[in-house]
């Protein structure tokens, strides 16, 4: 199937070898706005910055010499955007963390919802994933959870929120892309295409990389500060020590406050298979990041379009992301057949291993599926996907083909972390993102099709919610 004229993509669905059985479990919750009406939009800044001593997440430490915070190298917020069009509201949070578990998630929505109104469905919760902060989900020996500061952050979350809704005014949106050149690579092979070969023939055979950046300019009229939300595609790895921060994420920022007065929020992308930098060095250099993504959020400032804000509309369904147990059960007799031998590699040391069996020996393997929830909202002609995975780049612009709407933002790591979702390639070659982190989640092993499936499912969910064919 080819392209259209003007050079877009053709509407069509991503079919997957697991689209039957994902698409079975989708229900939909519509809340939408009538045509005509103007785009309200608000935001809210609280301070996260961690306390000294806690654990930090993203890097693997055993028991006895756990990675904490030390130092703080930049304040961390949590930022909140409430939108309202006629009767329907909505809020994205963007929080600088490195993930934010289900149920913690879910609470936040019902205290948000309570003393917002707004619904706790249309409410997301959307971690940047940065290395240098703690994350508020179980993490075998990749740091623990701090109980009191979760519960700081999860009120914190909800102020931003009410504060967001209180500065709510008319907007314009205005919406642009570049490409981040340098500012990012595929961490699991040299060999990758990017975004600008990517078109209706491409497959999960190859690895790419997606170099867009797409920004969201909401203009207010009178005293208001204009508001700058951004995504890009790129783990915030750059640095690995002992002070807490924002990773490239806040040098960016820092840089477009002085430039143009505007404080950027940032929403992460499709990072599963991503790391920031050009590759050298593999974990990502702060200076050629900050330098890459600044760039391309300036051009990309300089290049907006008005888009039409005739409405707000917000989806969401369950999808049933496959368990691949007989690859689970294979582990388990490895471990009991021999420990010895599970001391390294994708059993990362032998107490990892130990403290996996002792908490997997006895799983009920009647539960086949992992429950979530994937979310869809329509901002006028921008759609926005989101889902609790770090899935791989060619997932995410496959889902970005399919769209129906002309611009098309697949923000990960929403409302949940479910770990990595892969393509086939990375269990056929016993890859750290599937064999190894199911395990510091304490899951099972995803089917090597999940992704697929949950591909299909999110561009049903997309397309359900109307728009323009293209892909930008």
């Amino acid at each position: 199937m080819g392209v259209d004229l003007d050079g877009r993509f053709p509407r069509r669905a991503f079919l997957g070898g697991a689209a039957a059985a994902g698409l079975a479990t989708v229900t939909r919750r519509v809340r939408a706005a009538a045509p005509g009406g103007s785009l309200q939009a608000g935001e809210g800044v609280v301070d996260i910055t961690p306390p000294l001593g806690i654990e930090l997440g993203g890097f693997h430490r055993a028991p006895g010499n756990e990675r904490r915070v030390r130092s703080i190298r930049q304040p961390t917020s949590t930022r909140a955007l409430v939108l309202r069009h006629q009767d329907v509201s909505a809020a994205i949070v963007s929080v600088e963390v490195a993930a934010i578990g289900r149920e913690m998630a879910r609470r936040i929505q019902r205290s948000a919802s309570e003393q917002t109104g707004i619904p706790a469905e249309n409410i997301r919760l959307c971690a940047t994933h940065t290395h240098s902060m703690p994350a508020f989900c179980f993490l075998r020996q990749w740091g623990a959870i701090p109980v009191e500061y979760m519960a700081a952050v999860e009120e914190k979350i909800v102020q931003a929120i009410k504060l967001a809704q209180q500065d709510l005014g008319p907007v314009e949106l205005r919406v642009g892309a570049s490409r981040a050149s340098g500012a990012n690579h595929n961490r699991t092979t040299k060999d990758f295409k990017t975004d600008e070969s990517f078109d209706a023939a491409s497959t999960e055979d190859d690895r790419w990389l997606d170099t867009m950046v797409h920004v969201l300019h909401f203009q207010r009229p009178g005293p208001r500060r204009d508001l700058l939300w951004y995504h890009f595609s790129a783990h915030p790895v750059c640095h690995a020590d002992e002070a807490a921060g924002p990773d490239w994420t806040g040098t960016v920022a820092e840089r477009l406050l002085a430039s143009h007065q505007l404080q950027a929020s940032f929403l992460q992308g499709h990072a599963g298979d991503v790391n920031p930098g050009d590759g050298d060095p593999w974990r990502g250099d702060i200076d050629k990041t900050t330098r890459g993504v600044y760039d391309a959020v300036c051009r990309a400032l300089d290049q907006t379009q008005p888009i039409r804000e005739d409405a707000l509309r917000i989806q969401t369904a369950p999808f049933q992301v496959p368990y691949d147990l007989p690859r689970f059960q294979a582990w388990l007799s490895a471990y009991r057949d021999d420990p010895s031998k599970c001391d390294r590699g994708p059993w990362v040391d032998a107490g990892f291993a130990a403290d996996w069996f002792q908490a997997n020996r006895d799983r009920n393997l009647q539960t086949t599926h992992l429950p979530i929830t994937l979310a869809s909202m329509r901002i006028g002609e921008v759609g926005l996907l989101f889902h609790p995975a770090e899935l791989y780049s060619y997932y995410g612009l496959a889902i970005r083909r399919g769209s129906p709407f002309d611009h098309t933002l697949v923000i990960g790591y929403t409302d949940d972390i479910i770990g990595y979702v892969t393509d086939p390639r990375a269990y056929e070659a016993g890859e750290y993102a599937a064999i190894t982190v199911p395990k510091i989640l304490d899951l099972p092993p995803f089917t090597p099709d999940a992704a697929a499936g949950m591909t299909t499912a999110a561009i049903a969910l997309l397309q359900g919610l109307g728009g323009r064919a293209g892909a930008s």
